[in-house]
């Protein structure tokens, strides 16, 4: 499965509000056995969208200026 931002964030919400059952983007729902499989998911999760750059923001661009004078 592909992870979008909004399937951590759903993650994130469902441990933050101490349920197990969590419904992802695509329509897909599961229920975690415990709060310690779900705080596994989210790491997984989380380190999946970082080394793919999907949680980054994108780069802002910068360009030197100069003067003569």
């Amino acid at each position: 499965m592909a992870w979008t931002q909004a399937d951590l964030d759903a993650l994130k919400a469902a441990y933050a509000s101490g349920t197990l059952r969590v419904r992802f983007s695509d329509g897909k729902e599961v229920t975690y056995p415990t709060g310690d499989d779900l705080l596994r998911r989210i790491r997984i999760v989380a380190a999946e969208l970082a080394a793919s750059g999907a949680g980054r923001p994108a780069p802002v661009g910068r360009f030197a200026t100069f003067r003569r004078g």
